[in-house]
């Protein structure tokens, strides 16, 4: 095994933050852009804050797409039951 190869990281571990539900992730990303807006932060805590904030858009698009996902199998199984058995 090389330095290389042991200074490389192991996986992260998950984030607490993936189970996160949407309503709960969009309420804290409105609240990280609200301080990312009103200034008056460090450039430390702004980029930490940046960076949370990416974080909890990913989150939301992630439930966003899931749900998008969804309502797109239930319109094909709706369409498919509608349609006669012969066509």
């Amino acid at each position: 095994m090389t330095d290389q190869d042991q200074a490389a990281p192991e996986q992260a571990p998950a984030d607490p933050a993936d189970d996160m539900p949407y309503e709960a992730a969009r309420d804290e990303l409105i609240e990280v852009v609200r301080r990312l807006e009103a200034g008056g932060t460090s450039l430390e805590e702004s980029l930490a804050l940046w960076e949370r904030g990416e974080r909890l858009a990913e989150i939301c698009q992630r439930w966003l797409d899931g749900a998008r996902a969804r309502l797109a199998a239930a319109t094909k199984t709706d369409q498919e039951a509608d349609e006669p058995d012969g066509e």
